[in-house]
């Protein structure tokens, strides 16, 4: 699978920081109101919503209006795209190292 640049990096940004990520795993158990999902953190609303705004630019997080309330749930394709993103370098690394672990088994004997 190939997946854009810009795309893949977004994604990795938003990753990067730990209270995305547990942002991220609060939305997997379903949708949630913004206010629910700051409730834990011991940062602001501001500052919650800054990280909320940076998954939903990497299209991680969507957004619904119902009435006054902002409804946030989990967007999950751009993780499956990083996840074959690695998993296909992962194959191609770990090929290339059992060559190279051949290479130098060879040269031993």
């Amino acid at each position: 699978m190939i997946v854009k640049e810009s795309t893949l990096d977004q994604t990795l940004i938003a990753l990067a920081d730990p209270t995305r990520r547990a942002i991220l795993q609060h939305l997997s158990k379903g949708e949630a109101r913004v206010t629910e999902i700051a409730a834990p953190f011991d940062i602001s609303l501001n500052s919650v919503s800054k990280h909320i705004r940076i998954l939903e630019r990497a299209n991680l997080v969507r957004r619904r209006k119902k009435g006054r309330e902002h409804l946030l749930s989990l967007a999950p394709e751009p993780l499956d795209e990083a996840s074959s993103w690695i998993e296909s370098h992962r194959a191609l690394w770990s090929g290339r190292l059992a060559e190279l672990d051949n290479l130098l088994g060879s040269n031993k004997k």
